[in-house]
């Protein structure tokens, strides 16, 4: 067990003591999953006042919510479906995002080509994105413009000429999803939220045929807690129905998951010189985007049958990603052994029959069974907020009838996330230089402080502070910074296991592939060292890792035969 330098407010240490604590209470409201919407679910209730708990059967973040586009984007493509109330609300959560947290959420130039026989033409292609910026209320420096065919190669010289017509160029916001989503959960935990990793959701307690909490099974210890509460809420993203199902059987709407993929390659292979929104020859649109010397394409959009729990990149999907970049740019081609890294997220959908998966709205809803447990699906990463909102404005409206105490009203519009507590982006880039000056004594780079203000905003602070503390005590001096990450995110994000750090606390796994398997295995027995959890499950944890690590391989390689 480890001797923490300190213990944050967060701490994967104290998960059992929260556990305990909490099965002696009854909370207004119990939510079940950690991904994106539970994560903004328990944020809004916990600011309106409310004891709220959650709980995530493996790591927040694990699902969905680390394997999108990696972007806030206002849902341009959603004009086609005339989707218009989702257009204006996941625009207008766009700004809101960015204010809130600006450290995670950078606006991004976006290349729109128009080419022959494309979706768009140059008159459709004005009047679109007209109406997209009235719907979502685009600041007045980030509107589009409309750009000549000689403009948009210069912007683009690798952008295949051949039909190219003209374009545009537009704003949306990238940003890394799971570190989105572990932000907000520290800032519902500074605001009286609780949130439990690792804890699965078994069963239903009821009383008089309604629910009135959950049985839970902590995975280290294998320990049951009866946790009663008021309100039950399932988040689950694609699981939905599955949660549902330990209920009641569904009644009515049920999701309809859809699969899609992205894929990493070298920018060296490749120099892509901004994010590209592009046509395919089948009618659908595809992100080419730059990130940390990498450049990533998605996505795919195809019906997937099998179990959530075990999604893979197949090679029909990264054939047809890389055939449909290959048409749209010239110079050296992408051939499908140069993918380095990749992922596979699933979407839970509303089922509409007779839609294809592209033609599926991506609106959420909101589901009540007999027994009181209220069941949210469908969304956009983009509108996590609203649809937070409007679920905790339904618990509101559930506890007043039984006569719980008044609670304030919504007011996560206006919160900075944790380490988000900058200006602008402008404030986040000068904070990383004064960062940098702070930590050169620990052999700090520009590029790692880079990384750490990206992630973790003003909290890279507190990291800097964690590597002078463990300096003098280290015979190697050269992993001191991530060292101090790893235990800031144990004591402070709930990191209990490697994959919990290496993929959703770093985002290592999918940019940094080769570097962070060796980082892994240089720092194994130190991170078992620093951990609560015996020995033997530590190390069941580090191969599990490296089986993930191993799927993302094994479909690359797959790919490649």
């Amino acid at each position: 067990m480890r001797n923490p330098i300190y213990q944050g407010a967060w701490s994967s240490s104290k998960r059992m003591q929260v556990l305990e604590h909490a099965k002696n209470e009854t909370h207004d409201l119990i939510v079940i999953g950690g991904g994106i919407t539970g994560a903004g679910i328990l944020l809004d209730a916990a600011s309106r006042g409310m004891n709220a708990i959650l709980f995530e059967k493996d790591d927040f973040a694990s699902g969905t919510s680390s394997r999108s586009t990696k972007l806030i984007h206002g849902g341009l493509r959603y004009l086609k479906q005339l989707e218009f109330k989702v257009v204006r609300e996941v625009g207008k959560e766009r700004s809101i995002a960015q204010r809130n947290a600006p450290h995670l959420v950078y606006p991004e130039p976006m290349l729109l080509p128009i080419v022959e026989g494309g979706s768009l033409g140059k008159l459709s292609a004005r009047l679109g994105l007209y109406v997209y910026e009235k719907l979502a209320g685009v600041r007045p420096e980030e509107k589009f413009k409309m750009l000549s065919r000689e403009e948009i190669l210069e912007k683009e010289p690798l952008m295949n000429p051949h039909g190219l017509l003209g374009g545009a160029v537009y704003t949306e916001y990238r940003t890394d999803d799971a570190r989105l989503c572990i932000s907000i959960f520290k800032t519902a935990i500074s605001h009286g939220g609780k949130a439990v990793n690792h804890c699965k959701v078994v069963d239903f307690l009821k009383s008089g045929g309604q629910i009135v909490g959950v049985l839970v099974q902590e995975r280290t210890t294998g320990k049951q807690f009866e946790i009663k509460g008021k309100v039950v809420v399932n988040a689950g993203g694609p699981w939905v129905d599955l949660v549902r199902t330990m209920d009641a059987a569904p009644k009515g709407k049920r999701l309809h998951l859809t699969q899609g993929i992205h894929l990493v390659f070298d920018a060296k292979r490749f120099p892509l010189k901004q994010s590209v929104y592009f046509d395919t020859k089948d009618g659908r649109m595809i992100f080419a985007i730059p990130r940390e010397n990498k450049i990533y394409l998605g996505t795919t959009d195809t019906n997937f049958h099998g179990s959530p729990n075990d999604t893979a990149i197949c090679e029909e999907d990264a054939t047809y990603l890389v055939n449909a970049f290959n048409d749209r740019f010239t110079g050296t081609r992408l051939q499908l052994q140069d993918i380095e890294s990749g992922w596979a997220g699933i979407r839970p959908l509303i089922h509409e029959d007779g839609k294809s998966p592209s033609e599926l709205s991506r609106k959420d809803e909101i589901f009540e069974s007999e027994s009181g447990l209220l069941s949210i699906a469908g969304g956009k990463l983009t509108g996590y907020r609203v649809m937070a909102e409007k679920i905790v404005d339904r618990v509101q409206k559930k506890l007043k009838k039984s006569g719980s105490k008044e609670f304030l009203a919504c007011k996560s519009r206006i919160i900075n996330l944790k380490g988000g507590e900058f200006e602008n982006n402008q404030e986040v880039i000068e904070f990383g230089g004064v960062q940098l000056g702070e930590a050169k004594q620990i052999g700090a780079n520009a590029i790692q402080i880079k990384g750490l203000v990206e992630r973790y905003g003003r909290e890279t602070e507190k990291i800097v502070e964690l590597g002078y503390l463990i300096w003098p005590n280290e015979v190697d001096k050269s992993n001191v910074l991530k060292k101090a990450e790893i235990l800031y995110c144990m004591e402070e994000e709930s990191t209990l296991f490697p994959a919990d750090f290496w993929i959703r606390r770093s985002g290592g796994l999918y940019f940094r592939f080769e570097e962070t398997i060796s980082e892994f295995h240089e720092l194994e027995q130190w991170f078992m060292d620093q951990n609560i959890c015996d020995e033997l499950l530590m190390k069941e944890a580090g191969y599990a890792f490296l089986r993930e690590a191993d799927k993302i391989k094994e479909a690359i390689i797959k790919s490649k035969e």
